[in-house]
């Protein structure tokens, strides 16, 4: 059975990926306490009703009881249970703002009198543990619904125990950096094809565009020196037993060059044997 702990930030969008995750075949049970999961998993792990992929959401309307999820993981790892951990993120200001607008309380409110600023600070708090240890970890800030499906159903469709899945990303910093990113890259300080006029409406999905950014000798310069930081790091990852690694590259507007290296090291990744993907966060914003 394919087990999945779905948590993360109140407002974060985990019913969505609740959602999304039905569609992909899932079991999924919502806002469970933490004692009751071993239970529930190996419940559905007997008999006929043995269940091919189960999802659990459990998360901070628990409680005091959402405590005991570190006892549970333990356990999980002692009795060689298989689970993976999905974490869903937002920044603060995009947690703030969608309670707000949904005119919703945040768990952490209705038991203290704080503010909801605060209740986000002192959530974010209590789940950095479960964050640092989850196998992945969604930033919903910049997402649609359509998207996030779409980011869910790329790692976990198919085969959670597959090998490290990498993901290459282009991004603008005008628009905000990547949260979710593992590694960032600038590549600002490269010539920018934005200020020559045949070029400025292309992307770095064009051909004269990647031409344009690998002509001068800084950009191979720069390349190469990424090579060689990734041949030393990424099997360092894979080994530690990490299932995602984003690796992002910004520019101004992210058309151009960050466009350009994310597709140049999607396509090296993958020549070095690796489960490597692309994508272009802000590519359509011109």
């Amino acid at each position: 059975m394919k087990l999945l702990i779905v948590t993360g930030m109140s407002g974060s969008g985990k019913s969505q990926a609740i959602k999304a995750l039905e569609d992909m075949g899932y079991y999924c049970v919502d806002n469970i306490p933490p004692s009751i999961i071993p239970a529930f998993v190996d419940l559905s792990n007997k008999g006929a009703s043995e269940l091919e992929k189960l999802a659990i959401v459990t998360d901070i309307r628990g409680g005091e009881m959402f405590g005991e999820i570190p006892k549970v993981l333990e356990s999980f790892r002692q009795n060689d249970v298989d689970y993976k951990i999905l974490f869903l993120d937002a920044s603060d200001e995009t947690i703030v703002r969608r309670y707000k607008e949904n005119r919703r309380t945040h768990p952490l409110c209705e038991r203290a009198d704080i503010t909801l600023p605060a209740a986000v600070k002192k959530e974010r708090e209590l789940l950095s543990n479960i964050r640092y240890d989850a196998d992945y970890v969604v930033d919903t800030s910049r997402l649609s619904i359509a998207q996030l499906k779409n980011r869910i159903c790329e790692m976990v469709l198919g085969d959670i125990n597959e090998g490290m899945k990498i993901r290459c990303k282009s991004f603008g910093f005008k628009y905000g950096i990547d949260a979710e990113a593992d590694l960032v890259f600038d590549v600002r300080c490269l010539p920018n094809p934005f200020y020559i006029e045949e070029l400025k409406n292309l992307t770095g999905l064009d051909e004269p565009v990647r031409d344009y950014v690998m002509s001068f000798k800084e950009s191979c310069e720069y390349r190469d020196k990424l090579k060689e930081f990734f041949d030393l790091t990424v099997p360092m990852y894979a080994s530690e037993g990490k299932s995602q690694l984003i690796i992002s590259f910004g520019c101004t507007g992210g058309q151009h060059r960050s466009v350009t290296f994310a597709e140049l090291f999607n396509s090296y990744l993958k020549e070095k044997g690796y489960n490597s993907s692309v994508m272009h966060r802000d590519i359509h914003k011109l």
